[in-house]
């Protein structure tokens, strides 16, 4: 996972203009475990920031994915953001449905995915859903016998 220095030098390296709002964006994603949604992050950053939109709180999100500082995944609850993993390693995530813990999928799939020659892939995404095994095992404790 990168650190919020990893995060904000990043931003820097690529003409970002480094404001004590994005600082406070980077130390959220370091300090919290799994993701957040963009009204987590725009709730969290009224308390210290007043006056702040959602859109500029959305936007800066975009901008962080598209610089490779957020991971953004699409739950069926809707987008969600994390702090990347950071390394040069290319790799994609298995995701726990019920706690969201992350496990890296230590290869990419996409040379599977035999593309049409006339088909030129620019980026892709592959994420798998499921639950943990503490997750399986709290879902077990819970059910009621019929």
């Amino acid at each position: 996972m990168l650190t919020a220095d990893e995060i904000i030098a990043k931003m820097s390296g690529q003409g970002l203009r480094i404001t004590d709002q994005r600082r406070t964006l980077a130390k959220l994603f370091v300090n919290t475990d799994g993701y957040l949604t963009p009204k987590d992050v725009y709730d969290f950053m009224c308390k210290k920031y007043t006056g702040l939109s959602f859109d500029t709180v959305y936007r800066n999100l975009r901008i962080m994915e598209e610089m490779g500082v957020l991971e953004q995944i699409v739950f069926e609850d809707g987008l969600k953001f994390r702090a990347s993993c950071g390394g040069e390693h290319h790799h994609h995530h298995m995701i726990c449905l019920g706690c969201e813990k992350t496990y890296p999928i230590p290869f990419c799939p996409m040379p599977l995915a035999d593309a049409p020659d006339h088909f030129q892939v620019v980026k892709h995404k592959f994420e798998v859903f499921g639950y943990c095994k503490d997750c399986q095992a709290s879902s077990k404790s819970t059910e009621q016998p019929l």
